[in-house]
């Protein structure tokens, strides 16, 4: 939970630094307040992070994705949120060192990935089959339930006309989230899987690191 609120803080740093402190004009931010809501992070810490990332002394964070190979060719995306650019890139690189894998130059896999923005809404008093339709228009592309949850999909760039489109119809937002989907994915045996999984949780464990995607076949 600690990484989790973690993450969501400098989230929230990076928003108030691109659009201020005022959620109602600042669509990033309303983003991280939400996230933070479904994640159980107290009001209180929220409003901390909002006011520390409007002070004078705030720190700045750059964001930078790192590319590479986990074990047995599996493509690795590694999303970082970083005070420290050199603490960052030499500890990605030692991680993929020792995990077995390697890290590679940027554009090395990013062919192999396509940016999503991803909703969960709640679905109390939606007509599912209408709501899809609706918002078909401003960028869906596909729409599924997941527990009580809906999920939707949208392209990269249809990710803010959908954030309005749900506003607008006062839809709650559990969550929202750009995410980098494999466009295909690999096989591989329970041995090899255990090595992929070893760097993975090793790079997540990196305070650094926001997200990590991948595509390895999870579906067994």
């Amino acid at each position: 939970m600690s990484k989790v609120f973690t993450r969501i803080g400098r989230e929230i740093a990076m928003a108030v630094k691109e659009g201020g402190i005022d959620p109602n004009y600042n669509s990033r931010l309303r983003m991280a307040i939400q996230n933070a809501k479904a994640a159980n992070m107290p009001k209180a810490n929220v409003e901390s992070a909002i006011k520390k990332a409007s002070s004078k002394d705030a720190e700045n964070y750059d964001e930078i994705v790192y590319e590479g190979y986990a074990p047995h060719g599996i493509a690795v995306m590694v999303e970082t949120a970083t005070n420290n650019t050199n603490r960052t890139v030499s500890n990605i690189r030692a991680i993929f060192s020792k995990c077995g894998g390697s890290m590679g130059i940027s554009g090395s896999v990013k062919n192999i990935f396509s940016r999503k923005g991803i909703f969960k809404i709640k679905t109390e008093g939606l007509d599912l089959e209408m709501l899809e339709l609706e918002l078909i228009d401003h960028g869906l592309e596909k729409m599924h339930a997941e527990d009580e949850l809906v999920v939707l999909q949208t392209q990269f760039e249809d990710y803010g006309a959908m954030q309005k489109a749900l506003e607008e119809r006062h839809i709650e937002v559990d969550s929202a989230e750009l995410v980098r989907l494999p466009t295909f994915f690999k096989s591989l045996n329970e041995h090899e899987v255990d090595d992929v999984i070893k760097l993975i949780e090793k790079l997540e464990e990196d305070d650094d690191v926001v997200n990590v995607f991948h595509n390895m076949d999870m579906s067994e």
